[in-house]
């Protein structure tokens, strides 16, 4: 047989002991099989024809990385098949194939340079037949288990199975096997380096074992989809047969089991008469549609949701004053103003049941308890509650519902939430509603108008309904973290309690009430195993938390009872007790420390008092002046009410030059540059005038502000201190920072009595009218009117 004429050069004289190498990309070819190769390389093409001239045997090759075109020496495996080209196949088409026969394996003992392909110097290796007992019961097992897995395949020819049964070499049946099961090349290539054939069969028993595992559980799998299909055509023609034979009894009126099922929902569900009309019409609409059609499905679903309604379903409402109290307090320790206001909401319900609830907003930072109040109200007056997250919110049709022409549609989350609470005078929150957003679909803030409008509510229409919903029944509650992202028609509807942070004592009892034993309880630890000292949890509390809330605070003590589960599953036996000097082994080194005085050693720098979402916090005024033209720089990511305050502060301080004893000239040679801390975090607001009025003066003086002091208040250009907003969280920011005065604007001492008693006795509180009264309690001598 010659080689086609494909334009490749063929070097003559290969020597006898050099043999010509295909490498091989998917293909791994044992001993006995006959296998057509496809070549389409020029190196691939030229060790094949080479082969054919000089009437010689081919050795292939697997190469390590399927992707590379130009394989190297070293990308290809040391061990190959030699094998007989029994046909050379040139297409047409210029493509070129090769029909070859394993024979036996080789190892290369190096390759051979200076040839268009890869050639080498290979030891072939001859399979030595062993007739040990060993090797011939597993010759019967590898039998055993190659006709169950040519059962298992499926369209397998039936030749094959009498081949694998006429093969009487234990060899010779598992290259045979190999070959044609279904490895990855690199066990198959592991299978054909693998010499001695005890070896051999075994690692091939266990791909075995796991292959006809895999046939066996996909033939389970389409065995069980078939009986499903099978079972949904056989019901089917069922279904067909049945409304034949009763259309032929004239018996097809009302046979349909979901009408009627639908039909009884309808008469138990107690919805108003004008109501029912329209839905008995849409019943008509479904008894007249095809099962089959898509639109079937939805007037079923639309008919299900209506029937479905507790449209005369109430809950009997019992409200006792003295119970209600027991309740708030075994759930919530403080808030004493919130909780009275439930209940004078209670007591105004008792008296009079048909009047219309107000709708609470709990409006605090994270973690005070905002949520677990409704479920307290729930209990207190045994209604059902029900939540409805309106935390990114940004479609009308959320609380709307969508109309019925769209795929898919579904009611509004009120109306999902009052379904789901089987009621209709449930206790419903909405929580987070400070955080609903808007967008192309609609504002969802504008939906609620009509939802919290107790003028409008009872006749509350979703879209997807087409009808009214009473909905004034329900007692509202929402809950939000802050005021100012609430659209004020929307505030306009709510009356507002406002969930000041707590301080240490009220935290400490809180852990101990609440905390200690539902994450003990959560862990499965017993009371006696561990126990969570009072040190340790006062060092939680000042070291490792910073928060308003108590949310943090319950994190930290779960990891404190999860690091004594360990010690406990490990086998400790002894009974635990936790106490501070352990915190830092479980927890790490304290978290927060009080800075006060560190920071503000240097003239320059203030402590001022802020409100965030998340409660109070100080922060520091830092003011530093280099030699410039007079300009006022303002960094730490300051908002533009901020800004404004830096610059009253600056003018003001230049118009009380003369009373300061501060040369003016040392504004105009001078840059003044005043930066806030934490500059990644956004911070504005006027309430940090009295602070960076200070630390200017301070400044220009160069007398640093009292390190025990913090300051709040919105200043103007004739010296006054204005008051400001969320004064008992400033406080209670400046009790958990370790600062024993407080500076407070004068007009904001009526709200003296809303900070805890024994934040009260921790404080000096010092009432600021104007900035000259800061200026004498904060500067350590400042000259005020020419006078030291």
């Amino acid at each position: 047989m010659n080689a086609p004429d494909s334009g490749v050069p063929v070097l003559t004289g290969l020597p006898a002991d050099v043999m010509p190498l295909v490498p091989l990309r998917y293909l791994v070819l044992f001993p006995g099989m006959i296998a057509p190769i496809s070549l389409g390389r020029a190196c691939s093409i030229a060790a094949a024809q080479e082969a054919m001239r000089s009437e010689r045997q081919v050795g292939l090759l697997l190469q390590h990385d399927a992707e590379v075109e130009a394989p190297e020496p070293g990308q290809l495996y040391r061990t190959g098949t030699v094998a007989t080209v029994l046909r050379y196949i040139s297409g047409q088409d210029g493509t070129n194939y090769l029909v070859c026969q394993g024979e036996r394996r080789f190892r290369i003992l190096e390759f051979v340079d200076g040839y268009p392909f890869h050639a080498a110097r290979v030891q072939q290796i001859d399979d030595a037949e062993e007739q040990s007992p060993e090797i011939q019961a597993r010759f019967i097992q590898l039998k055993e288990k190659t006709a169950e897995i040519i059962g298992l395949l499926p369209q397998a020819p039936a030749e094959l199975a009498s081949a694998a049964d006429n093969i009487a070499s234990a060899a010779a049946l598992a290259d045979f096997v190999a070959g044609f099961i279904d490895l990855p090349l690199p066990q198959k290539q592991d299978l054909l380096e693998t010499i001695d054939l005890h070896s051999r069969i075994d690692k091939l028993l266990d791909h075995l074992v796991r292959r006809i595992a895999v046939l066996r559980l996909s033939q389970e799998i389409n065995e069980q989809t078939q009986e499903r299909i099978d079972d949904r055509q056989r019901e089917f023609l069922l279904r067909e047969q049945i409304k034949t034979i009763r259309h032929e009894l004239g018996e097809a009126e009302g046979g349909n089991s979901d009408v009627r099922e639908i039909e009884d929902a309808i008469a138990r569900s107690g919805m108003p008469e004008e109501i029912e009309n329209h839905v008995r019409k849409e019943l008509q609409r479904l008894e007249r549609m095809q099962e089959a059609s898509a639109e079937y499905a939805m007037q079923c679903t639309y008919l299900e949701w209506m029937s479905e309604l507790p449209w005369a379903t109430m809950t009997e409402e019992r409200i006792d004053i003295a119970a209600a109290r027991r309740i708030l307090d075994e759930d919530h320790f403080g808030l004493g103003k919130v909780k009275r206001r439930i209940l004078e909401t209670l007591a105004v319900r008792k008296l009079n049941p048909q009047g219309k609830s107000p709708i609470l907003c709990f409006v605090g930072p994270p973690g005070v308890g905002k949520t677990s109040l409704g479920q307290s109200i729930a209990r207190a007056t045994g209604r059902k509650f029900a939540r409805v997250s309106l935390g990114g919110v940004h479609d009308e049709a959320e609380i709307r519902g969508h109309r019925r022409t769209y795929v898919g549609a579904m009611p509004g989350n009120i109306i999902q939430a009052i379904r789901k609470a089987g009621t209709r005078n449930c206790v419903l929150m909405l929580d987070e509603i400070d955080k609903l957003g808007a967008g192309v679909h609609g504002d969802p803030a504008a939906a609620l108008l009509e939802v919290l409008d107790p003028e409008q509510n009872a006749s509350f229409r979703d879209n997807y309904l087409g009808q009214s919903f009473d909905l004034s029944k329900v007692m509202f509650i929402g809950t939000a973290n802050v005021l100012d992202t609430i659209p004020a028609a929307l505030q306009d509807r709510m009356e507002v309690l406002h969930l000041p942070g707590y301080t240490e004592e009220e935290k400490l009892e809180i852990a101990r009430r609440f905390l200690v034993a539902r994450q003990r309880d959560a862990d499965g630890i017993a009371a006696s195993q561990c126990e969570l000292g009072e040190d340790a949890l006062l060092a939680l509390i000042r070291g490792y938390t910073r928060e308003a809330g108590v949310r943090n605070l319950e994190r930290e003590i779960g990891n404190v009872f999860r690091h004594a589960a360990m010690r406990i599953a490990e086998g400790w036996t002894q009974p635990l007790r936790i106490g501070e000097g352990a915190l830092a082994e479980i927890l790490g080194p304290r978290k927060f420390e009080s800075e006060t005085a560190l920071r503000t050693s240097l003239p320059g720098v203030a402590t001022g008092m802020a409100w965030t979402p998340s409660g109070g916090d100080i922060l520091f005024i830092e003011a530093s002046r280099t030699p410039g033209s007079g300009k006022l720089i303002l960094t730490g990511q300051l908002g533009d009410v901020m800004k404004e305050s830096a610059q009253a502060a600056l003018t003001l301080l230049k118009a009380h030059c003369e009373e300061l004893c501060v040369n003016a000239d040392v504004f105009d040679r001078n840059d003044i540059h005043v930066h806030v801390p934490a500059g990644a975090m956004p911070k504005d607001g006027p309430s940090a005038g009295v602070a960076m009025y200070v630390a200017l003066t301070s400044l220009v003086r160069g007398r640093p502000v009292r390190n025990d002091c913090a300051m709040t208040g919105e200043i103007s250009l004739r010296g006054l201190v204005l008051p400001v907003g969320g004064v008992r969280e400033k406080v209670l920011a400046g009790l958990r920072a370790g600062v024993g005065v407080v500076m407070l604007p004068a007009r904001n001492r009526k709200e003296l009595d809303d900070i805890p008693e024994e934040a009260r006795k921790a404080l000096r509180f010092v009432w600021l009218e104007t900035v000259d009264d800061a200026l004498r309690e904060a500067i350590c001598n400042p000259t005020i009117g020419g006078k030291e």
